[in-house]
């Protein structure tokens, strides 16, 4: 299981001041998050991505300057397998960033992807042609429907003109349930509230909607 993070603002902010919270709150996660980690954040308009083995607490986070949005990803892989940089979320098609943090058992899809969170982003992908809020939602509801037990199914799907969120868990919400706020001009959505902070508000479980 994974942490996720995801923060908007209309002007630059610094991106090391969260992901600073964001290596301290993946460390001290109840499960281990250190398989490595990615990020993305735009860049006079466009992606820019980073990956790296290492947990996100080791490594250099003033590496990084300034966005108007960014996603992060910290990595418990399922089992322990698979741990290569190139499983490493937020995976990126040229246009959308996709972070995951979940659980599926008796996935019945038929999709391409090295690793299962991969196959979700590109089988939710097919349905584009709607948008992306109704795309989410239709990807979201035919996994379930394909799927015998979801544990957990939490996601963010950004592109530079909009992000969309599904979370979707049926046991342990303390875990799973994501958080919001509001932190200077940043609008921020978070696996857990950053450390020591308050303000943060729940977001309701089966939430599919735009940020």
């Amino acid at each position: 299981m994974c942490r996720l993070l995801w923060v908007r603002a209309e002007h630059p902010f610094q991106i090391t001041d969260h992901l600073d919270r964001f290596a301290c709150l993946s460390q001290a996660s109840t499960e281990y998050q250190g398989h490595g980690w990615g990020c993305a954040w735009l860049e006079d308009g466009n992606w820019q991505v980073y990956r790296d083995i290492r947990p996100v607490w080791e490594d250099d986070l003033a590496r990084f300057n300034t966005t108007t949005l960014l996603v992060a990803h910290a990595r418990s892989a399922f089992r322990d397998e698979g741990i290569r940089v190139e499983n490493n979320m937020p995976f990126f098609d040229g246009q959308q960033v996709f972070i995951f943090n979940g659980e599926l058992q008796g996935v019945r899809i038929r999709e391409s992807g090295r690793i299962g969170a991969e196959k979700i982003f590109n089988f939710i992908k097919r349905f584009d042609r709607d948008g992306h809020l109704p795309a989410l939602r239709k990807g979201v509801d035919l996994i379930e429907k394909r799927t015998r037990y979801v544990r957990a199914m939490n996601m963010i799907i950004a592109n530079r003109d909009s992000s969309e969120l599904a979370t979707v868990y049926n046991e342990n919400p303390a875990y799973f349930q994501m958080y919001r706020s509001r932190r200077d001009v940043a609008d921020i959505v978070c696996s857990e509230p950053y450390p020591g902070e308050t303000g943060w508000r729940p977001i309701d479980n089966r939430t599919v909607q735009t940020l």
